[in-house]
This record gives structure tokens, C-alpha cells and sequence, in this order.
């Protein structure tokens, strides 16, 4: 039975940003208490929207605590007990506020139930709507950054990493996915229960659940040593598709773990709604595209390896604060070079002078180390954060790169971390000159104007 237990391998990274509010998305998260493990039991209806849950976290003081405020957006709560006991409690729009039964000390450790339903919705943002949105038969939830409070109460901070079990009941007919194993699934009339566990430390923002009118087919990954869990989720219509489309997934991997070292999860799900999406998004173990993602033509093949890579970076090596997001993103699409090359397609450094042709045209307004959150989704902090890792490599030479790569993976595996992390891990590992990289990285990614790309 999974116990909440959060594995040995988790080593958070050594930035402070790691402790304290998100200032790129300053109305959620609290700092003076982390959550250990979720457990949510749900029962959703999609044909009313209706969603009644009870979410018993788990979660330890880091400060002296009188109150525990949890992100819920839009859902009203019925009741409240902590550590078996009746709590009071209050609601806002976005935050549940419990008053604990006493106080607890810094290092004390809490468990709250909360009972809870409604007719869960999207939250609107700068970023758009973000969290539990209907499809035309289904549901799709894609959280990043603030989005997770639209489906249960959490302490939605990226760098606030727990385990999950999620136990949801639909009616017949229909397809859940969510992270991790799904290790029942049980039949009653008029429903049918699924139970996942994922015992990987895991932020909020990248849990999820995916419903539908979906067959699920099993996808081969790994290798015959080391074999993974890995799944195709879909309808039925779309299969020709689907299957052609992400046929390429087994040998992604390949070529990831080669460059990165081992898939960091027990299993990878790929699930294609059957509504078109505008992108495709990442969950820890998951991905999802929209229909119009498989077209039969390989025309996704860049998105596919893009989220694919997340699961290495983003996913297990995910981010103290979001300011620190050209971590996940500039290394995803460092990937999609990566799988280029592998699978004869343009070169790394192919790629590398093309975009810096592009990126040379104005405007250059940003900074990619800290965009701010009005720019931390543009496809410059992505493309540049790229380009970063191409500079380093031309710095300090491909055995040394891939050293670090593939340590980077493995040190802060199911970690958070930070810019200052990866420049330390850069110094120590390549052993090159601590005061030229400081140099690199400050040009690349604390600068507005373009830099050169060090010669091939």
C-alpha cells in the first residue's frame, strides 16, 4: 500500500529561491509549510461538470504555525479536520485558510482533510485559462503554473514537490488518466473507480487528469534490461494516426537516455484528445496533444520530442521558482536539436546558427535568466535557453558537456533548483574556468543584447 513516503532519491536544489513564494505568480503558494504527499479521492460526472473530492495532505511546518492557507480556486469547501480534529476554516476566491487545532512548531508535521465540491473551471490569468477545463466529451487538465488550486487545495509552489495518490470515479464508458501507476480499476454500477499512485516527488502544477472516449494501447519503451511502462491513449477514430505519429517515441527515448541518462519515472502515457488543442503539455509521466497533433505525417515530431524531454528536465529536475523556467524550456528544445541530429534530420549546430539568425532581429527586450511573468512563456526564453546550452558546449567541449548533462539529470533527480545551481554544477564538473563561465552564462542569459556563438 503506497504510504506517502517520499523516495530517498529526492535532493532538492540549493537555491533559495526554494523556499519561499513565487514572485512570478505572487497570489499562490505559502512558505511556511511543505507538503509531503496528496491523496485525493475523488468523484467527477462529466456530463454536469460536477466534481465532490476530499483531499487529505500531508505537509510539515517550516515556521511556527497557527494557520494553513492552501490554494482552491472556485471549488466550496463543506469541512475541515486536521490531525483528526474539527478545524476551523474560511474561503476566499483562491485560498482556504485552516486554523489549526494548535499550534505547530517549525519541523511539526499535519495532516488536513478537506471535504469539498463544485463545478470546477479554469483560472484566468496572464497566461490565459490554466487548471480543469472541459472538452467537447471529456476533460483536459493542464495546471501550469497556477492552475492546480482549480481541482484540489494545494500549496501550488513548482518548487514544492510531493508524492500523490489519486483515486477518481466516473461514469462507464470512459478513459482516466492520471500520474503514475494505475493500480486498480474497479467496475460498480453506474461507475467505475481508477487508482493511481505516483511515488516521485511531484509539483502541483504537474498533476493531472485526462478523461475521454479513449482505448489505451500499450507502447514499448526502454530496453529488454531495463524495460518502462509506457502507454497510447487516444480514440479509436484517430488510431491510424496516432500510431504512426508516435511511433518514434521508443526511439526518442533512446536517444534522450543516451544523452541524459536514465528515464527518471516508472512510465511515460502519451493521451490525444479527441478536440483540437493549441498546444500540446507536459504532466509528470504524461503528455498530451491535440487531435490536430496527429496528423499522420510526422508533422508533431518536434512537439513530441519537446515534451518528451521534459520529462528529464521540468519534470524530475523541476524548478525552484518560475523565473528560473529557461531550465525546462531551453533544455526541451535543446532536445528537439539533439533528436534531429539522432535521427538525420539538421545537426545541433545546424539548428543552433539558424536560430541565432533569427533570434539576431530585434526586438531584444527580455532576459532569459529572469523574463518576468508577462515573458516567461515566450518562445524567445525557450529558443535562447537553447542556444545557452549550445554556447556552453562550443565553450568547454562535447565531453565535458555531456558530463554535465548527463550529472545535472542525475544529481538533482526528482530535485528543485536553481540558474545559480546549474552555473555552480557547470564549474565543477567541466572544471573550467569558474570566471568564464560566469562570464557566458551572465551574457547569455542576465543580458538583453544577443551575444556571438563561440566558433565551431
Amino acid at each position: 500500500m503506497f504510504d506517502g513516503t517520499v523516495p530517498e532519491t529526492y535532493t532538492p536544489g540549493s537555491g533559495a529561491d526554494d523556499a519561499v513564494p513565487d514572485q512570478y505568480t505572487p497570489g499562490s503558494g505559502a512558505d511556511d509549510f511543505t507538503v509531503a504527499s496528496y491523496d485525493l479521492e475523488l468523484s467527477y460526472r462529466v456530463a454536469t461538470n460536477r466534481l465532490d473530492g476530499r483531499a487529505t495532505v500531508s505537509a510539515v511546518a517550516t515556521a511556527p504555525l497557527r494557520r494553513a492557507v492552501f490554494d482552491l480556486v472556485g471549488l466550496r469547501v463543506s469541512r475541515v479536520r486536521v490531525d483528526g480534529h474539527k478545524a476551523r476554516f474560511s474561503q476566499s476566491a483562491t485560498k482556504l485558510t485552516v486554523t489549526l487545532p494548535q499550534d505547530a512548531e517549525a519541523g511539526a508535521r499535519f495532516t488536513t482533510v478537506v471535504d469539498y465540491s463544485g463545478r470546477p473551471a479554469p483560472r484566468r490569468g496572464p497566461w490565459g485559462e490554466v487548471g480543469w477545463e472541459e472538452l467537447t466529451d471529456g476533460v483536459i487538465v493542464a495546471a501550469q503554473p497556477d492552475g492546480a488550486a482549480t481541482w484540489f487545495p494545494c500549496n501550488d509552489r513548482p518548487g514544492d514537490k510531493a508524492t500523490y495518490r489519486t483515486r477518481i470515479d466516473v461514469e462507464h464508458g470512459y478513459h482516466v488518466v492520471c500520474n503514475g501507476d494505475l493500480v486498480s480499476r474497479r467496475s460498480s454500477p453506474g461507475k467505475v473507480t481508477w487508482t493511481f499512485e505516483q511515488p516521485e516527488p511531484t509539483p502541483s502544477y504537474l498533476a493531472t487528469v485526462q478523461i475521454g472516449r479513449y482505448e489505451s494501447r500499450e507502447l514499448a519503451l526502454g530496453t529488454d534490461d531495463a524495460p518502462l511502462r509506457g502507454a497510447l491513449v487516444g480514440p479509436p477514430d484517430l488510431r491510424a494516426r496516432i500510431d504512426h505519429d508516435f511511433g518514434a517515441v521508443p526511439e526518442m527515448v533512446r536517444c534522450f537516455t543516451a544523452a541524459f541518462g536514465p528515464y527518471p519515472f516508472g512510465g511515460y502515457t502519451v493521451v490525444v484528445t479527441a478536440d483540437d488543442l493549441e498546444i500540446p503539455l507536459e504532466a509528470q509521466g504524461v503528455a498530451v496533444f491535440g487531435a490536430n497533433h496527429a496528423d499522420g505525417r510526422s508533422g508533431s515530431d518536434r512537439l513530441i520530442a519537446h515534451e518528451l524531454a521534459h520529462q528529464w528536465f521540468g519534470n524530475s529536475v523541476g524548478v525552484a521558482s518560475w523565473r528560473h523556467i529557461w531550465l525546462n524550456e531551453g533544455f526541451a528544445c535543446y532536445a528537439e536539436w539533439l533528436w534531429s541530429e539522432w535521427s538525420g534530420g539538421a545537426s545541433v549546430a545546424t539548428h543552433a546558427r539558424r536560430t541565432h539568425l533569427r533570434l539576431a532581429l530585434p526586438p531584444h527586450d527580455i532576459t532569459v535568466g529572469d523574463p518576468g511573468p508577462d515573458a516567461m512563456f515566450d518562445d524567445r526564453v525557450y529558443k535562447r535557453g537553447a542556444l545557452t546550452l549550445q554556447a556552453l558546449r562550443l565553450t568547454i567541449g562535447d565531453d565535458a558537456f555531456s558530463a554535465v548533462l548527463r550529472g545535472w539529470a542525475d544529481e538533482n533527480r526528482h530535485g528543485a533548483v536553481s540558474t545559480d545551481d546549474f552555473v555552480r554544477h557547470c564549474v565543477r564538473v567541466s572544471g573550467h574556468d569558474a570566471g568564464e563561465l560566469e562570464v557566458l552564462f551572465a551574457a547569455w542569459l542576465s543580458e538583453r543584447p544577443l551575444p556571438r556563438l563561440p566558433r565551431d
